[in-house]
């Protein structure tokens, strides 16, 4: 089954607890929690006293994106907060295998994303390391951004790669994941969807979640 990643970029900030526990209520799967460093992407989030205060409150599996320059240095952090798995870029180390191991030394699963323009042999040599792969579908820095379709087939190429490799990392997309796009992503092998704005920016964040997992189960694409 599909898996749902409410991300929470794009909620209420003033009443961020109760979007994320009506997204719970939902039945959503992960709480994908952005954090950008306005160096790596033109845009600055937040950090681990976020995770550490919403962590007692919900039983969701917390996936931390971390969008950061040298992210090695940040992520015990957040794993100490309530990380319980941590996603970092390629593009943003370049000791990449390095900080993959110390995050399953830490505890936590491990995920790896790509950029849009960045090529899905990025990740072969690493991907024994994953439990996640993660395929940006916008360049990322914003919330609300238009889906890039070009990107359907790195979906499939990775697919095919953990296929050919014996491994069962979820693949992940994020980007301009709707009720119109979540079909075309989940039939390119996405296992793992996060939707920010067309989750948090309808007015009814349940009947949201309905909308996108019917969206993602339907073959009319």
């Amino acid at each position: 089954m599909v898996k749902l990643a409410p991300s929470i970029l794009s909620a209420n900030f003033a009443a961020l607890l109760d979007d994320v526990l009506k997204a719970e209520e939902a039945g959503a799967e992960y709480l994908h929690i952005d954090v950008m460093d306005g160096h790596f992407v033109p845009n600055i989030t937040i950090g681990p006293l976020v995770v550490e205060a919403l962590r007692p409150r919900s039983g969701m599996l917390f996936d931390v994106h971390l969008m950061i320059e040298k992210p090695e240095l940040y992520v015990e952090q957040f794993i100490k907060a309530g990380a319980d798995l941590v996603t970092v870029h390629v593009e943003t180390t370049p000791h990449l295998h390095r900080v993959l191991a110390m995050i399953k030394e830490k505890g936590a699963l491990a995920g790896v994303a790509l950029n849009p323009s960045t090529p899905h042999g990025a990740v072969e040599y690493v991907l024994h390391l994953v439990d996640l792969v993660l395929v940006m579908t916008v360049n990322p820095g914003f919330g609300g951004q238009s889906f890039i379709p070009e990107v359907l087939p790195k979906i499939k190429a990775i697919k095919n790669m953990l296929s050919e490799k014996g491994l069962n990392a979820e693949i992940q997309v994020d980007g301009g994941v709707n009720r119109d796009t979540a079909a075309a992503v989940v039939q390119a092998g996405a296992t793992v969807l996060v939707a920010g704005s067309a989750i948090f920016g309808k007015g009814d964040i349940i009947a949201a979640v309905r909308e996108i997992r019917e969206a993602a189960s339907s073959n009319s694409y």
